[in-house]
């Protein structure tokens, strides 16, 4: 009985109850606008966390192992051949790197320069370059370059720029520009003349975050060994990948490689080195879903004001009930399967707009952004189920919560009092 006469009072048609129905839109369209607005939220947070991750992580080692006090790795060979066995582990090699300053005609910049083994020789960057980069393909590049990537005919000497590097110096692929060295080994005589290169500008990278695009130039390590005056074998890090990374998959393997290495040496996980990028995004994730969150909690407490309302619209209804031996449980029920309705209807648009919004947005990428702010140039979307089940079963929890305070107003009307107060 309860079901039936809430369908006929929140479906049923009656002269003079525009009003009503009006609330009963607008309740509706609150908890619409509310669940869609958390969902699309949640969506683009997801995205932006999944986005930054993933370039972090495509771009920068997953775990560096180095030498306490600075040291550097004196047997870097010896080390690289004990660990490379480990299993899932995908990459190793030395590294060096120093503080270089850049000039291009009148512009100089600084920069820190890494040296990298086999820059000219690896398939898996293939997926990074464009068409007319294939044949020119580096494995250093692979593990740091994300998909804007453009590329020449490289000497031996070539460099690889992050984007922020080549705007600031005014070059582009195949310009020739000077590297100095600028640390304590570099300098020849009494007035510290640095050594100096010249190299040839073969890649450009673009990952889109200002920390990594302004900071790194990429060499071939034996070049950059001459430059730095670092003798071989030395390195100042091993850098490791790993076979399907994920920040979760990174630590287990540093655990590992924990019990593999000992003093004087250490290792530090991608989250470790930059953490400041991932502080930021969780910040995000876990901020802003709250904020938008108050939307629907809005929305279940305008509930009580349309449901209070229906309630009074019904006073005389509630009165025969009542005499006819309705108890004021059932009374009750009805006016909470009416709010259950309002919270059903409103949240199937909801859902069905921020289902539209992430199709949209991924298909045709309508909402632009600024790269130098948001360390990308489309808002990204992913939509998680788990969102799709939270946010509807406490939206439904809220609005019941909501309905029942009007509910059981109306259920303890005495049935005289309803049936002379209702309309003649």
């Amino acid at each position: 009985m309860e079901r039936f006469l809430a369908y006929r009072y929140f479906w049923g048609k009656r002269s003079g109850n525009g009003f009503i129905s009006f609330i009963k839109t607008m309740s509706i369209t609150g908890v619409a606008i509310g669940s869609a607005g958390l969902l699309i939220a949640l969506s683009i947070v997801h995205g932006f966390k999944e986005t930054i991750q993933e370039k972090v992580i495509n771009f920068a080692p997953h775990i560096t192992v180095s030498s306490f006090s600075n040291q550097p790795l004196y047997r870097a060979d010896t080390l690289q051949t004990y660990l490379q066995d480990l299993e899932e582990l995908a990459y190793i090699a030395p590294i060096i790197r120093g503080q270089v300053i850049i000039q291009f005609q009148e512009r100089i910049t600084g920069a820190m320069l890494k040296g990298v083994p086999n820059m000219l020789d690896d398939p898996s960057v293939q997926p990074y370059l464009e068409a007319s980069s294939i044949q020119i393909s580096t494995s250093e590049i692979a593990s740091r370059v994300t998909p804007k990537v453009a590329a020449s005919q490289s000497p031996l000497n070539g460099l690889v720029l992050g984007q922020d590097i080549a705007q600031d110096l005014g070059v582009s692929i195949g310009d020739r520009i000077i590297v100095y060295s600028v640390t304590d080994k570099s300098t020849s005589d009494t007035f510290g003349s640095p050594e100096l290169k010249q190299f040839h500008v073969s890649h450009i990278y673009n990952t889109g975050i200002e920390f990594f695009d302004s900071q790194y130039a990429l060499a071939n390590i034996e070049i950059v060994r001459e430059l730095l005056s670092i003798p071989s074998p030395q390195a100042q890090d091993l850098e490791l990948r790993i076979q399907n990374p994920s920040l979760s998959s990174i630590d287990t393997f540093d655990r590992v490689l924990d019990q593999k290495i000992s003093f004087p040496y250490y290792s530090e996980t991608i989250e470790n080195r930059y953490g400041n990028l991932f502080a930021w995004v969780e910040l995000q994730e876990n901020i802003i879903p709250l904020v938008i969150g108050v939307m629907i909690l809005v929305a279940a407490f305008n509930l009580i004001g349309a449901i209070l309302m229906m309630v009074l619209e019904r006073t005389q209804d509630i009165g025969v009930l009542r005499t006819l031996g309705a108890t004021q449980q059932q009374i009750q029920r009805i006016f909470l399967v009416e709010g259950l309705w309002v919270s059903m209807i409103g949240l199937l648009i909801g859902m069905g707009i921020s289902l539209a919004f992430v199709f949209l947005q991924s298909e045709f990428e309508y909402i632009r952004l600024s790269e130098e702010n948001y360390y990308m140039s489309v808002a990204p979307v992913s939509p998680h189920l788990l969102d799709f089940l939270i946010v509807p079963f406490a939206t439904i929890i809220l609005c019941t919560l909501a309905s029942w305070i009007p509910a059981r107003i109306g259920a303890r009307f005495d049935p005289l009092y309803a049936i002379k107060l209702g309309p003649k």
